[in-house]
């Protein structure tokens, strides 16, 4: 098992995790106020084709990404944790009662 946190370590932490997934919401934000100009232009300004569709797309690729990387991969993300935490495992399986790999 890890050793318990210290106080300050606790803070840092906490406002790591607080500072991506509030710099994901941000970008969630811009992304929904962009895209709708996007399809306002598209649909009602710039010729009667919906490319509105294609910026759409790519950037909520990105969008999905960050979301992953910020709530699932991110340091102390449940699926990173649970990844590592198997990992110590199988390598204290392996070192055995000797000490030794």
């Amino acid at each position: 098992m890890t050793s318990p946190l210290s106080p300050e370590q606790l803070e840092r932490l906490a406002r790591k995790r607080a500072g991506a997934k509030l710099g994901w919401y941000v970008h969630a934000t811009v992304y929904v106020l962009v895209n709708l100009v996007l399809f306002g232009m598209s649909h009602y300004g710039f010729g009667s084709r919906p490319w509105s569709v294609f910026p759409l797309l790519g950037w909520g690729l990105g969008l999905a990404l960050h979301g992953i990387s910020v709530f699932m991969l991110g340091t102390g993300g449940g699926l990173r944790e649970r990844l590592v935490q198997k990992e110590r495992e199988r390598l204290q399986r392996q070192q055995g009662p000797g000490g030794t790999p």
